[in-house]
């Protein structure tokens, strides 16, 4: 999930561990399926995926031509199934080793191509503010 932000931040017991300004907040959630491929893919759309405004106040600019920051925050809660019950099953998540290993290639080839790229810890209990720009939310998916 990717949010437009005009500025947001990651916090682990107190202290800050990652923030941008303007840009975008990716909260990335990892499906067991999911591999290097689905990475790449994942990154090229965030990078070039078009939700800034340009001289029109239309969303014609990806946070590249905007100018803006990446941070990247893992929250497994996202691959949750919630369609029965009251309660959340994970059973499509990645593992917590097959998850880790793909953030960390994210952020890899992310810092790679684009900066500045700030993150969250993996697995860490993390505080996360923002403030939303628009608001502008999307769920990408490759």
């Amino acid at each position: 999930m990717i949010q437009r932000v005009s500025h947001a931040r990651v916090e682990v017991a107190g202290e800050s561990v990652g923030a941008i300004e303007l840009g975008v907040l990716l909260l990335l959630g990892v499906e067991s399926r999911d591999n290097r491929e689905s990475a790449d893919k994942l990154l090229h759309k965030v990078l070039n995926y078009r939700i800034f405004p340009d001289e029109n106040g239309r969303m014609n600019r990806s946070v590249q031509q905007a100018g803006g920051g990446l941070l990247v925050v893992s929250q497994f809660t996202l691959v949750a199934e919630t369609e029965r019950g009251m309660r959340p099953s994970f059973s499509r998540g990645a593992s917590p080793q097959h998850a880790e290993g793909l953030y960390d290639y994210f952020l890899e080839r992310a810092r790679s191509q684009f900066a500045p790229v700030a993150s969250g810890i993996f697995a860490a209990d993390m505080q996360v503010s923002l403030l939303n720009d628009g608001p502008v939310t999307f769920m990408l998916d490759t």
